[in-house]
């Protein structure tokens, strides 16, 4: 069965951040994700996380000026040197929180070396990272939410990760945006998910990015099909609820209920 994690950067903020880890573990989940780890001290996250009995399974290595726009610096050619330390600055946070995978964003770059910039990058950090037993994932992301970004489609991600060629190298698949980019998500996911190249999922409804089970998805049928593949990572809850987290969890109480 599908093991789900709560992305604390979208759902439960009707709580302070700290607050989400009791509010995630009280609605039975056993895992968290969320954007950055770096406003609050590792040893403080490592706390919430033992105190509710949560594991950290995924945050991102720093973007740059998130504020300012930035999505990401690891395909922007004269970043390199942030780009690194920003890596390692990630893996120091992975190893006080455990957490096996790190996601390091692209940015928004579309001419230039910047696929050659990337590839450097990319490159180096899974070195760096599979020194240290954790995972660098990729992930396409959709234009419509994120104009510009470096990479958009599933097939791209698998090439860099195929030509890069580190185990520990691996694509984040996230549903939401796979299926504006291209939808046949049961294909995406048949064809993909064997090749042991997909480290993590993500899910949100679509067209509007709330609870999974509203829009556009059979969020049933994928669920089954990723049981069928047997995939035995993680399914990052990403989605903004419509109103009060906690009252928009009958999808996962419905399915954890049918395969109890």
């Amino acid at each position: 069965m599908p093991r789900f994690a709560a992305n604390l950067s979208m759902m439960y903020t009707e709580h302070p951040f700290p607050a989400r880890f009791a509010a995630a573990s009280a609605d039975g989940f056993e895992a968290v994700e969320y954007l950055f780890p770096y406003a609050y001290d590792a040893a403080e996250l490592r706390r919430l996380l033992d105190d509710h009995g949560l594991r950290q399974v995924l945050f991102n290595a720093p973007p740059g000026d998130w504020d300012a726009g930035e999505r990401g610096t690891a395909a922007l050619p004269g970043r390199e040197a942030e780009t690194r330390a920003g890596i390692d600055r990630a893996l120091e946070y992975a190893a006080a929180l455990d957490c096996p995978r790190v996601h390091v964003m692209a940015g928004l770059a579309t001419a230039g070396a910047a696929r050659e910039t990337y590839l450097g990058n990319l490159g180096w950090a899974a070195e760096r990272a599979g020194a240290v037993g954790v995972d660098l994932l990729i992930e396409p992301i959709n234009h419509r939410d994120m104009p510009g970004y470096f990479l958009n489609r599933q097939a791209e991600a698998h090439a860099v990760v195929r030509e890069l060629g580190a185990e520990n190298l691996k694509v984040q698949l996230d549903l939401y945006h796979c299926q504006i980019t291209e939808g046949d998500l049961s294909t995406a996911l048949r064809r993909d998910l064997p090749t042991g190249r997909v480290g993590h999922l993500q899910i949100a409804g679509v067209p509007d990015r709330h609870e999974p089970d509203a829009g556009e998805l059979n969020i049933g049928h994928l669920f089954d099909v990723i049981d069928e593949l047997a995939f035995e990572g993680w399914i990052g809850c990403e989605y903004r609820p419509r109103a009060g987290t906690s009252e928009g969890l009958g999808w996962l109480r419905d399915y954890r209920g049918a395969h109890a």
